[in-house]
């Protein structure tokens, strides 16, 4: 049984606000949005963390490259648990990596850092984590995506009108890199 709450994000949700009391989820029954081919679903945020860190996973098909942004006052960390997904970071005087990371591989990136991923194979999941004095952004999923009540990926990719990206660079601490290029095999 799924207990609906509201909280300032959703006119529903299925995690409580209240960050005083436990809980438990069972999978997948998290706050789910569709953004672009992906599935994301919250599992913990700034309202149950006192704004200290979020949890959510992202599942996707193979696909192509998310765009490339960076967190002024996050630290994000990607925990591969299936597939394989790519990783490109740069560091904060301009060096650029990536590397593929299958399941068991951890990757961090460091607030201020651009980056991006892109999702090698069908079926990847991954286990994210941000935190910073900034807050947790985990809401920018749904604000920029569609929330989404089932279980999945969407059946078509719901990809946001170009001027939603600017919006949300404003609620939450997310800014899109427009432009930018990677100079590895992105």
């Amino acid at each position: 049984m799924t207990m609906e709450f509201a909280s300032r994000c959703r006119g529903t949700s299925r995690i409580p606000a209240d960050p005083s009391r436990p809980y438990v989820i069972e999978k997948g029954e998290g706050d789910r949005a569709h953004l672009f081919g992906d599935l994301i679903t919250v599992y913990a945020g700034g309202e149950q963390t006192e704004n200290a860190f979020n949890f959510f996973t992202v599942e996707g098909p193979k696909g192509d490259i998310i765009p490339a942004h960076l967190h002024a006052d996050t630290y994000e960390v990607f925990y591969v648990t299936q597939g394989a997904v790519r990783l490109f970071v740069e560091d904060t005087e301009g060096r650029q990596t990536e590397r593929l990371l299958t399941p068991g591989d951890f990757g961090f990136v460091p607030k201020d850092c651009p980056h991006a991923y892109r999702i090698e194979r069908h079926h990847s999941q991954i286990v994210g984590v941000a935190a910073g004095p900034g807050g947790t952004f985990e809401r920018f999923f749904e604000t920029l995506g569609t929330p989404a009540e089932a279980l999945g990926l969407p059946a078509t990719p719901y990809v946001p009108e170009p001027e939603r990206f600017a919006s949300v660079s404003q609620q939450f601490d997310v800014r899109f890199l427009a432009g930018h290029e990677w100079g590895t095999s992105a």
